[in-house]
C-alpha cells in the first residue's frame, strides 16, 4: 500500500507539472517555449508550441486520470514524449539560447541530465505489478 501511494503521489505530480507546463505554452511562457525549438524544425516556432502544449496537457491529463490497466502504456507515452523532446535540450545547449532560467552554458547542460530522471519517473510512477496466474 505505501508503495502505490508513493507511486501515485509521483503519478500525479508529473501529470500536474506536464499540464502546468502544457497551459503555458499558451499563455505565461510562450515565448520561452519559443526559444527551444531548433530551427530544424520544418513548422513554425509557434504553431510547434502550440501543438507540443496540447500534446502535454494531454498526456498530463492521462498520466492523472487514466485507469491502473492504461497506467503503464501511458508512462511509456511519457517517457517516449521526454524522449522526443530531447533534441530541443540539446539544440538549446548548442545554439546558447536562453530561457526558463537556463541562461549559463553550465545550466543548459545540467538539464540534459535531468531528462533521464523524467523518463525514469514517468516509467516507475506508472508501472504495474504483473498479476500471477491463478
Amino acid at each position: 500500500m505505501k508503495n502505490n501511494t508513493a507511486k501515485n503521489i509521483a503519478r500525479i505530480m508529473l501529470g500536474t507539472g506536464l499540464i502546468i507546463a502544457g497551459v503555458g505554452h499558451f499563455t505565461f511562457a510562450r515565448k520561452e517555449f519559443q526559444a527551444q525549438v531548433p530551427d530544424w524544425v520544418p513548422l513554425k516556432k509557434d504553431d510547434t508550441v502550440i501543438y507540443s502544449g496540447l500534446v502535454e496537457i494531454a498526456m498530463g491529463t492521462a498520466l492523472v486520470f487514466a485507469p491502473v490497466k492504461y497506467r503503464s502504456t501511458v508512462g511509456i507515452l511519457a517517457a517516449s514524449l521526454f524522449v522526443a523532446v530531447f533534441p530541443g535540450n540539446v539544440s538549446q545547449y548548442l545554439n546558447k539560447r536562453d530561457g526558463f532560467g537556463l541562461d549559463t552554458d553550465q545550466k543548459r547542460l545540467m538539464r540534459l541530465f535531468f531528462q533521464p530522471v523524467l523518463i525514469f519517473w514517468a516509467i516507475k510512477s506508472t508501472k504495474q505489478k504483473r498479476l500471477a496466474a491463478l
